[in-house]
C-alpha cells in the first residue's frame, strides 16, 4: 500500500496528466513560475516562493550579465531593470571609468567596431576551414599541427554537409514552385488541390518530397497560397544561409578590422546593446521582467539588474567576444552570467577557459543552455564547455548547464541532455517573454531554460547575499523536483527513461525548494 505521501505524489501526477490534456496548446503565461501542487504544471513555483517564503524580507540588488545578441533596453517591462554603468557618462565619447569601453552605459556591443555593427556571421565551421585550408598544403603541416588538423577536418566534414544540405534545399523548393506554378497554368487554376497534385505527379525525386509535403498541409486545412508562401519565405531563409553562413568570401569582421586570433587585440565595439534580433530580449525578460506592473509576463528575480552583453550574431559566435564579455560582466560586478548559445566547434577554446577560470576567482556563477540537438552531451561536445583544454581545474563548481523542461515534465523533444554532463532541467518549451517593440512571444529552447535557471539564482542571491558559486550550484542541484515517472527521451519520443538518465541532479529546478534550504543553511 502507497504512504499518504507517495499517494499524494501520485495523485499529483494523475491531475497534471489530466489537466495538461486540457490546455495543451495554450497554457498559462507564466507557467514556468506556477507550482505543480497549486497549478498542475511543472513549473519552478516562483509565486508560491514570493507569497509564502519572501513576504516582508528585504533584498539586495543582484547584477545578471546577458550574453546574448542584445536586448532592447527601451521595453516597457525591462527599462526598470536595465544596469546602468554609474561610473560612465552617457554620449561624452570619453572613457569616463577608464575601462577601455566608450560610453557603455548599459553593457558593450562586441559585434561592430567604434560606429557600425554587423548582425550576420558566418559558422564556425566556415571560419575555420577558411582559416586553415591553405595552411595545411604539406605532410609536415599535418604532421606538426596535428591538434589544429583535427580540426580542420572537423569544421571541413560540417561545413560541407551544411553547404550541401542547403544547396539541395534551395534546388528542390525553387524547383518545386516552378513545377507547381506551371501545372496551375495547365490546368487554368488559381491554386491547386489535393486531387491535382496526385494526379500531375512529377517524375523528379526532390519535388516528389516538397508535393508530398504540400498535400500533408493541405490535408491538415492550410491554404494553397500559405502553404506556397511559406515555401518562399524558406527560399530566402535558405539562400541567407549560402549567402552568410557557409559563404568562405564572407567575413564581416573584416568591419571591426581586429585579430580575433589575439585575445589582447581588445579595442573594437561599441555601445549599441539592441540588435534586429529579439532572442536576448527573450532572455532577459524571463529573468528579470518587472513583476507585478499588469504587463506582460513577470520575471523571476525581483531585484536585478541586466547587464547586456551583445557577443551572439545571427550565425555563430566568437570565442575571443565570449571570453572578453565574461570578463566584462565579472569587472562589472556581474554575480550571474547567463549564455543562451552554443556551437559543435570551437576556434579559441582557451580564451573562454582563462575568462572562466577568472570568472571562478571572482566568485561568479555561470549559467548555459545545454542546445537544442537531442544530442547525449556525455558522448558528442558543445562548446563553450567548462572542460579545459590547457588548464587544470574544477569549473563544474561555478558552471551549470541546463537541459529545457515542459510543462507536463517531458523534456523538450529538442533539448540536449546527459547524466554526467547536464547538470539540471528547467522550463523551456513555450516560455512566453519579451521580445522587440513591447511586444511578447512564446519561445522553445534550452536558451529559455538557462535563464529560468539563472533568474532563480538571481532570486537566491539577492536574499542571501553571502552564498558563493559553487554553494549556490548546490544548493539548486540539491532542491530539484525529480520527477518519478518516465518520460519521452529527447529525440526518440518513442522511448522512455527516467531523469536520472537526463541529467546529474534527476530534476527540475524549484526555487521553492531552493529558497528553504537556502534559509535553513545560510538565514541569518
Amino acid at each position: 500500500m502507497l504512504s499518504n505521501r507517495l499517494f499524494r505524489a501520485a495523485l499529483v501526477v494523475s491531475l497534471v496528466t489530466l489537466h495538461l490534456t486540457s490546455f495543451s496548446q495554450k497554457l498559462p503565461a507564466n507557467w514556468q513560475n506556477l507550482d505543480l501542487t497549486k497549478d498542475s504544471v511543472y513549473g519552478i513555483s516562483t509565486n508560491k516562493a514570493y507569497e509564502e517564503l519572501l513576504k516582508g524580507k528585504t533584498s539586495t540588488t543582484v547584477i545578471v550579465a546577458v550574453i546574448d545578441d542584445g536586448t532592447d533596453i527601451n521595453h516597457e517591462d525591462l527599462k526598470a531593470h536595465i544596469w546602468k554603468n554609474k561610473n560612465e557618462k552617457m554620449g561624452n565619447s570619453v572613457d569616463d571609468d577608464k575601462n577601455g569601453y566608450i560610453d557603455d552605459i548599459n553593457g558593450w556591443n562586441y559585434l561592430g567596431n567604434k560606429i557600425q555593427s554587423y548582425e550576420i556571421d558566418n559558422y564556425e565551421a566556415t571560419r575555420l576551414v577558411r582559416t586553415y585550408q591553405s595552411f595545411f598544403k604539406y605532410p609536415s603541416d599535418i604532421k606538426n599541427n596535428p591538434s589544429e588538423y583535427e580540426d580542420y577536418q572537423k569544421a571541413l566534414s560540417i561545413y560541407e554537409s551544411k553547404k550541401k544540405e542547403y544547396e539541395t534545399l534551395d534546388k528542390r523548393l525553387n524547383s518545386s514552385i516552378t513545377y507547381f506554378e506551371s501545372l496551375q497554368k495547365k490546368l487554368n487554376r488559381d491554386s491547386l488541390t489535393i486531387k491535382d497534385l496526385q494526379e500531375n505527379p512529377s517524375a523528379d525525386s526532390l519535388i516528389i518530397i516538397t508535393t508530398t509535403r504540400l498535400i500533408t498541409n493541405l490535408q491538415r486545412g492550410i491554404a494553397y497560397s500559405k502553404a506556397i508562401a511559406d515555401m518562399k519565405k524558406m527560399i530566402d531563409s535558405n539562400k541567407s544561409h549560402l549567402q552568410y553562413h557557409v559563404n568562405l568570401q564572407y567575413d564581416p569582421r573584416l568591419l571591426v578590422g581586429d585579430d580575433d586570433a589575439n585575445i589582447n587585440d581588445r579595442n573594437y565595439g561599441n555601445r549599441t546593446v539592441v540588435s534586429e534580433g529579439d532572442h536576448g530580449t527573450h532572455v532577459s525578460g524571463i529573468i528579470g521582467a518587472v513583476r507585478n506592473n499588469d504587463k506582460g509576463i513577470d520575471g523571476i528575480a525581483d531585484n536585478v539588474q541586466l547587464m547586456i552583453l551583445r557577443v551572439v550574431p545571427n550565425g555563430d559566435e566568437r570565442d575571443k567576444d565570449i571570453a572578453l564579455a565574461i570578463c566584462y560582466a565579472v569587472d562589472n560586478g556581474a554575480r550571474v552570467i547567463n549564455m543562451s548559445f552554443g556551437k559543435p566547434l570551437s576556434y579559441k577554446k582557451e580564451f573562454i577557459d582563462d575568462a572562466v577560470q577568472y570568472a571562478i576567482s571572482k566568485n561568479v556563477l555561470l549559467v548555459h543552455a545545454a542546445g537544442n540537438e537531442s544530442l547525449d552531451l556525455d558522448i558528442e561536445k558543445r562548446f563553450p564547455n567548462p572542460i579545459y583544454k590547457k588548464v587544470k581545474g574544477n569549473a563544474w563548481s561555478n558552471w551549470i548547464d541546463v537541459g529545457a523542461s515542459s510543462a507536463d515534465a517531458n523534456p523538450g523533444g529538442f533539448s540536449n541532455y546527459g547524466k554526467k554532463y547536464v547538470d539540471l532541467f528547467a522550463p523551456g518549451v513555450k516560455i512566453n517573454s519579451t521580445i522587440l517593440n513591447n511586444e511578447y512571444a512564446p519561445k522553445n529552447g534550452t536558451s529559455m531554460a538557462a535563464p529560468v535557471v539563472a533568474g532563480v539564482a538571481a532570486l537566491i542571491l539577492s536574499y542571501y547575499p553571502n552564498i558563493t558559486a559553487p554553494q549556490l550550484k548546490e544548493l539548486l542541484m540539491k532542491t530539484v523536483y525529480k520527477p518519478t515517472q518516465q518520460v519521452k527521451k529527447p529525440g526518440a519520443p518513442d522511448t522512455m527513461i527516467s531523469y536520472s538518465d537526463l541529467c546529474k541532479s534527476a530534476g527540475i529546478v524549484n526555487v521553492y525548494n531552493a529558497l528553504k534550504l537556502a534559509e535553513k543553511k545560510y538565514g541569518k
